[in-house]
C-alpha cells in the first residue's frame, strides 16, 4: 500500500517521519487505525529513493505504475466510505491540488456518481477550495447520472454561497439533463432565469433548450423559442439547425424539417454529413425511401462522403420497407468503400435476412461475421428471428451453431429460444440433439423463472413422446412437471407419461399422473388406461388394476370385453371374489358379460360357497333381467355336492319366487342334500313351495321327507305334505321344463 505521492511533488528525506513509517510496517499498520485527521505534510523525499531501484511489490512485475487518481478511485470503490478510508486517502495525499481532484471526479463519475459526490464534499471539508472547473466536473457527473436535484443545489445554492463564477456551460448541462429526464418544463424555467443569474444566453443554452423540448415533441414551442432567439439577436449555428431538423424528424414533421434544411443554405450554412444524416433519419422513420434516396443522392452530389451512419440509416430504411435486396447492396457498397460495419449496421440488416427463409444462409454468414468481431446488436430478438429462419429453412445445424454461439454475445436464452429448437429438431428427426437441448434447459432452470413463458405444445410433446417410448419416462415427467408449474395442462403429454410408465413396468407413478389429470380436469385417453391396467396386472396387483378400470369407466371410456375379463379373472385368481363380482356387475351393465359366462359361473359359485348368497342372487337376477341365462342347475348341483344345502335352498327358493327355470333333478338333489344334512323342516318348506308351483319331485324324495317329519314328531307337517302330494297326483301333471313367467 506504500505508494509515494510523487505526482503531488512531495519529497521525502531519510530523517522524515513519513519515511520512518514506510520503513517500519508496524508503524504503518498503526497509522491506518489512527483517528488523526490532519497529519503533517511529509518533507521532501531523498533523491536516492529512486523507484527504478526499489524492489517491486508482488504481482507488479511488468505493470505500469498506477496514477494517483486511479489509486484513490480503487480505494474508494473497494472499501466502504468510512473515516478509516478517508484517513488512508489523506495519508496518501496530504494536500490536494486541483488537477488531481478533477481527475478523481472524472474517473469516479464514470463508475458511481454518488462516490464522486462524496469525494467532492469531503475534499472541501479537508480545506480544498473548489474552483469553477471542479464545479463543472461534478455538475457534468451528476447530470449524466440523472442526479438532477444534487446538480441543481450545487449550481443554484452552493456556488453563489462560495462566490464561484458560473458559466453557461454548467446551466446548459442541467438544461440538457432535464430534457433527457423528460421534464422540459424545468428546462424552460431554468433557461428563463439565466439573466437573473448573470449569465448571457447564447447559442449554447438555446441549443440545449431546443433539444430538451423537442425530445418531448413540443414542436410549436420549439418554433417560438427559435423565433425568440432570432429576436434577441442570437445568431443560430449549424448545430441549432441540426437540432431543429432532428427534433422535427423525431415528430415526423418532415415538411417543417425540409424548410429548416433549406433555410440553412439561405443563411449561408453549408450542410455537413450530420445534417444530411439527420434529415435522412427522418425520412427513414416516415418510411418514405424515395425521399430518403433523394437526400442520399444530393449528399453525394454535394461532394460529401457518406459515413457508416448514413449507410446504416439507408439499410434500415430499405429493410423495414421490404427492400431487402437494396439493403444488401448498400451493405456490399460499405465493404467496397472500406467503411467498417457497426452494431447498428448489423441490427439494420439482420431483420431483413432473418425474416426470409430463402436468405437464411446469408443471415448465418453475417452472424458468423458478427461473432468473429464480437458485435452484439441492442435488439436481441434478432438472434431468435435468425434461429427461426434457419429452422424454417431446414438448416438445423446452422441453428445449433447459432445457439452454441449465444454465450459469446451474452444474450440471455429464454424458453421461446429453446422451444423453437426442440420443435424443429424433433420434426427433423434429430432427437439426440433435442435431448441435449432439453438437458441444458433443465440444468439452467429456465422454466422455473417467474418471467418464463411456457413452451408450445408442438415443441414439448414430440420430446416427451420420444422419451416415453425409449425408457426415459421419468426424465419426461421431470420436464413436464416444470411446464405444469407454468400452467400447462396438456392431455397428450399426460397420456404419453401414463403410457410410458406403464410400458416400463412402473404403474405407480403412472397412477399418480392419472390422479393429477383428474384433479385438473384433464381428459385422459382410453389407450393410456388400458396400458395402465395391463401394467398393474403384470405386476400382480389386480386391486389397483380394478381402481384404474373404475376410473376409466367414470371418464366415459368403454373398456373392451377382454380388458374386463382380464381384470375379473385376475381378481378371482387372487381370491378377491367379491371385487371380481363388482367387475362382473359392470360387465353385465356394459353388455359384455354373455361371452364371459364361463368366468361368471365360477364367480357365482364362489360367492355362494363363501356365504355371499345375497350378492350372488342379486348378480343372477341382474343377469336374467339383461337376458343372460346363468346355469342355475349346475349351481344347485355344485352346492349340493359340496355340502352347502342352505345356499342351495336359498337359490332354489329364489328361483321359485321368480318362476325362473330350473330342472326337476335339481329339486331332488336339493331334497337329498337337506335329508343328509338332517334339515327336515327346510326340506318340508321348500317341497311345499315346489308343489305349489307345480314342480315335480320323485316319490322317493317326498316319502323320505314325510318319514323324517313323523320320526321327529312333526306329524302335522307330515300330514299336510301327504295331502299335498295326494292332491298333486290326482291333478294333471305336466312333465318337463317350465318357461319363466
Amino acid at each position: 500500500m506504500a505508494l509515494l505521492p510523487s505526482s503531488a511533488g512531495a519529497k521525502l528525506t531519510s530523517n522524515s517521519p513519513t519515511l520512518t513509517l514506510f520503513r517500519n510496517p508496524a508503524l504503518l499498520f498503526l497509522h491506518g487505525f489512527s483517528s488523526s485527521t490532519s497529519p503533517d505534510p511529509p518533507p521532501a523525499a531523498d533523491p536516492s529513493l529512486d523507484s527504478s531501484t526499489s524492489r517491486p511489490l508482488r504481482g507488479e512485475h511488468g505493470k505500469a505504475p498506477a496514477s494517483l487518481d486511479e489509486t484513490i478511485c480503487k480505494m474508494m470503490f473497494k472499501r466502504p466510505w468510512t473515516t478509516r478510508l478517508q484517513n488512508s486517502i489523506r495519508f496518501l495525499v496530504p494536500a490536494f491540488e486541483p488537477p488531481l481532484v478533477h481527475a478523481v471526479l472524472r474517473r469516479a463519475g464514470d463508475r458511481d456518481a454518488n462516490r464522486a459526490l462524496r469525494f467532492f464534499r469531503w475534499v472541501e471539508k479537508m480545506g480544498f477550495r473548489h474552483d469553477p472547473q471542479t464545479y463543472a466536473e461534478i455538475i457534468s457527473v451528476l447530470t449524466q447520472a440523472s442526479m438532477l436535484n444534487h446538480a441543481r443545489c450545487i449550481l443554484l445554492e452552493d456556488m453563489p454561497k462560495r462566490v464561484v463564477l458560473r458559466d453557461e456551460n454548467m446551466f446548459g448541462a442541467l438544461i440538457s439533463a432535464y430534457g433527457r429526464a423528460g421534464i422540459p418544463q424545468e428546462a424552460v424555467k431554468l433557461f428563463r432565469r439565466l439573466p437573473e443569474f448573470g449569465v448571457d444566453r447564447t447559442v449554447l443554452s438555446y441549443d440545449a433548450l431546443l433539444k430538451a423540448i423537442l425530445r418531448r415533441g413540443r414542436v410549436l414551442m420549439a418554433k417560438r423559442v427559435f423565433n425568440s432567439m432570432i429576436r434577441e439577436g442570437v445568431p443560430p449555428a449549424i448545430s441549432t439547425y441540426n437540432i431543429l431538423i432532428w427534433g422535427f424528424c423525431l415528430s415526423v414533421k418532415m415538411e417543417t424539417a425540409k424548410r429548416f434544411f433549406s433555410e440553412m443554405k439561405e443563411k449561408g450554412f453549408s450542410h455537413d454529413v450530420v445534417t444530411y444524416n439527420t434529415l435522412l433519419n427522418g425520412w427513414v422513420r416516415a418510411k418514405k425511401m424515395d425521399e430518403a434516396q433523394k437526400v442520399f443522392d444530393e449528399m453525394l452530389s454535394a461532394g460529401l462522403v457518406p459515413n457508416s451512419v448514413t449507410y446504416n440509416l439507408m439499410i434500415k430504411g430499405h429493410v423495414s420497407c421490404g427492400n431487402v435486396d437494396d439493403g444488401i447492396q448498400l451493405f456490399e457498397d460499405m465493404r467496397a468503400k472500406e467503411l467498417r460495419a457497426t452494431e447498428r449496421t448489423y441490427a439494420a440488416l439482420m431483420p431483413g435476412l432473418c425474416d426470409d427463409t430463402g436468405r437464411a444462409g446469408a443471415a448465418l454468414k453475417v452472424f458468423e461475421e458478427m461473432a468473429e468481431r464480437r458485435m452484439t446488436p441492442k435488439d436481441k430478438s434478432i438472434f431468435f428471428r435468425l434461429m427461426t429462419s434457419l429452422c424454417g429453412a431446414g438448416e438445423l445445424d446452422g441453428a445449433m451453431k447459432v445457439h452454441r454461439s449465444m454465450h459469446r454475445f451474452r444474450v440471455p436464452l429464454d424458453s421461446k429460444h429453446y422451444g423453437i429448437l426442440l420443435e424443429n429438431l424433433c420434426n427433423g428427426g434429430k432427437f439426440e440433439l433435442a435431448l441435449e437441448i432439453l438437458d441444458e434447459l433443465l440444468e439452467k432452470g429456465i422454466l422455473q423463472g417467474l418471467e418464463s413463458v411456457p413452451i408450445e405444445a408442438s415443441a414439448y410433446n414430440p420430446v416427451i413422446e420420444y422419451l416415453c417410448c425409449h425408457g426415459q419416462t421419468s426424465k419426461a415427467e421431470t420436464f413436464f412437471r416444470q411446464l405444469m408449474k407454468r400452467g400447462v395442462d396438456d392431455k397428450t403429454a399426460f397420456n404419453h407419461l401414463i403410457c410410458g410408465h406403464a410400458r416400463e413396468g412402473q404403474p405407480e407413478p403412472a397412477f399418480e399422473v392419472l390422479k393429477i389429470m383428474k384433479r385438473r380436469g384433464v381428459e385422459s385417453g382410453a389407450d393410456a388406461y388400458q396400458l395402465l391396467v395391463d401394467s398393474f396386472l403384470k405386476k400382480g396387483e389386480p386391486a389397483d388394476a380394478k381402481t384404474v378400470l373404475d376410473s376409466m369407466v367414470e371418464e366415459g371410456h368403454r373398456p373392451s370385453s377382454a380388458l374386463f375379463r382380464s381384470v375379473m379373472a385376475a381378481l378371482f385368481d387372487d381370491g378377491r371374489v367379491q371385487t371380481a363380482s363388482r367387475v362382473m356387475k359392470m360387465m353385465i351393465e356394459k353388455g359384455v358379460m354373455e361371452e364371459n359366462m364361463d368366468m361368471g359361473q365360477k364367480i357365482l359359485e364362489a360367492l355362494l360357497m363363501r356365504g355371499h348368497i345375497g350378492e350372488a342372487i342379486g348378480r343372477i337376477n341382474l343377469m336374467i333381467m339383461n337376458s343372460i341365462n346363468p346355469d342355475l342347475d349346475s349351481l344347485v348341483a355344485s352346492l349340493c355336492k359340496n355340502e352347502q344345502p342352505v345356499a342351495a335352498l336359498k337359490l332354489v327358493d329364489f328361483t321359485l319366487e321368480r318362476d325362473y327355470d330350473i330342472s326337476f333333478s335339481s329339486y331332488d338333489s336339493l331334497l337329498d342334500a337337506l335329508y343328509v344334512a338332517d334339515k327336515v323342516l327346510p326340506a318340508y318348506s321348500i317341497l311345499c313351495k315346489i308343489k305349489a308351483k307345480g314342480g315335480v319331485v320323485s316319490d322317493e324324495g317326498c316319502q323320505k321327507v314325510i318319514k323324517n317329519l313323523n320320526c321327529e314328531g312333526h306329524t302335522k307337517q307330515a300330514d299336510i305334505l301327504s295331502r299335498i302330494i295326494s292332491g298333486s297326483r290326482s291333478a294333471e301333471q305336466k312333465r318337463g321344463r317350465r318357461m319363466p313367467v
